[in-house]
């Protein structure tokens, strides 16, 4: 069976339309409707029936696909790993990260590490704390660069940095005037927090916790960035990091409780990384 032929199946099972998924592969609807009835007559059962303009999985279509998953991934990682060793100074790293690392924190990582591995190349997905944990299990990333430890035993964890958080509140609001605060100051002010399932929303809690309140909560996001838009909109405060451009929500330094978090890279324990993401690695923990 065509190797090409099953990518073409898996776009169309993870949900892409054949309109699209012909254009991708420059074919035309009708050879691409060929192509996906020949795999069908080679496995001898119906994996796609039609839904209005949509073709869905069958049970057994079902099926299949998590076979021919497995079976493309284990042929990439095969073509990689033979790449890797005919130059092992180049090769892929699939690493993933939280988005508010993103805008400082990564791009430089990889910047320093391509001054000494100027052909290495990096796939790059970013995502909250657990689906970063989802990006390892899955396999799909060698690395993730996330805030604390995630506590499990499959995975690894070492700190890279500690970055500090900040009490950000509206440009007007009373607190704005002082360069830095008590954060049990700010008890009886409603907080904007990431969703549950964040390290940055636990982080939160636990400090206010420590400076003698629980937070009563009035937004809820999944980026920090759209936390300091609803500060500086006055809709509350927050304990975010330091804006990495010019913000109108002014940071004021925490006093009573220790206000950061750790910044670390994880990788799953017991399993040996192919030698680019090896190589990140270790030039991550050699620059903390």
């Amino acid at each position: 069976m065509d190797l090409a032929v099953l990518r073409l199946f898996r776009q169309v099972a993870n949900g892409a339309t054949v309109t699209e998924t012909a254009a991708r592969a420059r074919l035309t609807q009708p050879a691409l409707s060929r192509a996906l009835r020949r795999v069908e007559h080679e496995v001898g059962a119906e994996l796609l029936a039609r839904s209005g303009r949509t073709l869905r999985l069958t049970p057994a279509g079902h099926a299949f696909a998590r076979h021919v998953e497995a079976v493309l991934d284990r042929y990439d990682l095969g073509i990689r790993e033979l790449r890797e060793l005919v130059d092992p100074n180049a090769g892929t790293v699939p690493l993933a990260f939280l988005h508010t690392l993103g805008v400082w924190l990564v791009p430089r990582m990889i910047s320093d590490f391509r001054e000494g591995h100027p052909h290495a190349r990096f796939e790059l997905r970013q995502h909250g704390e657990e689906g970063l944990v989802a990006e390892l299990f899955a396999g799909t990333a060698d690395l993730v660069v996330t805030s604390g430890d995630p506590g499990l035993p499959a995975i690894h964890w070492q700190r890279l940095l500690v970055e500090p958080l900040y009490l950000t509140v509206p440009p007007d609001h009373p607190l704005a005037r002082h360069p830095e605060v008590r954060l049990a100051d700010a008890a009886d002010e409603t907080f904007i927090l990431l969703r549950p399932g964040y390290a940055l929303r636990d982080t939160t809690e636990g400090l206010c916790a420590a400076a003698g309140f629980t937070p009563r909560v009035g937004f809820e996001g999944e980026e920090v960035e759209t936390l300091r838009g609803l500060v500086t909109a006055g809709l509350g405060v927050a304990l975010l990091p330091a804006p990495r451009a010019a913000s109108r929500a002014p940071h004021l330094r925490v006093t009573d409780v220790p206000s950061e978090r750790d910044i670390g890279v994880a990788w799953l324990a017991g399993r040996e990384l192919p030698p680019p993401s090896a190589r990140f690695r270790e030039h991550l923990l050699s620059h903390r």
